[in-house]
């Protein structure tokens, strides 16, 4: 199988006429991390509730393993891991009764100490499901969508309330399934999260993909940045005019799409006229910048009318 889930041209339109998908096409490959991504309303869950089954689209394709999903939904279900943003499990119910429970509704489901292990809850298995913190029940989520041992597994905002610990913990997991061969699609605000686990994602807004590719593709359409702070007495017009510099009072602000050439001839001026480049800081464009660069572009066309 060339991709584990294709879409093509996908549509989802609601009463009303609303369109939240309109006309997307993506892939994903064996054992790959996909990240979907984008704004609020961007069209992410309109698109993953296709992809696992749970509608059917307006227009367009989308096959998971071969299969429709909505259709052949008897065919996918039993090799797929769902982790939904809230799971709403009975609260009365502890940890361990909470996964066998889950366990008998699937098929060639792992032992449920095993499933606690995988997510660190195995010393929490005898306590209530009220009485978890948030980011605990995001790990019993994600135990419960690993039970069924899944070729792909479906992650929806997968470390939301997990400290910092946890959450490196489940991105560590998430690597190892990926590299035991499941292929993982998930969705994230965390951006930092993406660009630690993706192998590729997508970006949507307003119901479409913008841009796609390896977290350094995406990242590299985008100027990298130099900044800092110029001494007392010597003034941004001094720096040299191929820098395009902007300053604000003494801060400076170089973008770049030649970091390197950029940043050894600033340091060269420096050097050459005694100058003291103070809180210097120089880096490439971070996902996080591509993202919201999107978001102002989106802004400023509709300013412009565009």
């Amino acid at each position: 199988m060339t991709n584990v889930i294709e879409a093509e041209d996908v549509r989802r339109s609601y009463a009303g006429g609303f369109e939240a998908v309109t006309g997307i096409t993506f892939s994903v490959a064996p054992g790959e991390i996909f990240a979907l991504l984008g704004t609020n309303g961007a069209g992410k869950t309109s698109t993953v509730e296709l992809l696992e089954g749970l509608a059917r689209p307006s227009g367009g394709t989308v096959r998971v393993l071969g299969h429709d999903p909505y259709a052949e939904r008897s065919a996918v279900r039993p090799r797929i891991g769902v982790m939904l943003q809230e799971g709403g499990f009975p609260s009365d119910l502890t940890v361990a009764e909470t996964v066998r429970m889950w366990a008998g509704c699937t098929t060639g489901a792992r032992p449920a100490g095993e499933a606690l292990e995988m997510v660190g809850l195995s010393a929490r298995s005898r306590v209530r499901v009220k009485q978890l913190s948030g980011g605990e029940k995001r790990r019993l989520d994600l135990a419960l969508a690993l039970l069924g041992r899944p070729e792909v597994l479906f992650l929806d905002e997968p470390s939301t309330g997990l400290d910092a610990e946890g959450r490196r913990d489940t991105w560590q997991l998430v690597r190892e399934l990926r590299d035991g061969g499941t292929t993982v699609l998930l969705t994230t605000h965390y951006l930092e999260e993406a660009e630690a686990l993706a192998d590729r994602l997508a970006i949507m807004h307003r119901g479409r993909i913008v841009t796609a590719g390896t977290p350094t593709e995406v990242t590299a359409s985008r100027p990298a940045r130099i900044r800092f702070v110029l001494p007392v007495g010597v003034p941004a017009g001094r720096l040299p005019l191929s820098l395009r510099a902007a300053a604000t009072g003494r801060a400076v602000e170089i973008r770049t799409h030649a970091l390197q050439d950029a940043l050894g001839e600033l340091l060269l001026w420096a050097r050459e006229g005694g100058v003291r480049l103070e809180g210097l800081d120089a880096r490439s464009a971070s996902l996080e910048e591509a993202f919201l660069d999107i978001a102002r572009d989106d802004v400023r066309n509709e300013t412009v009318g565009v």
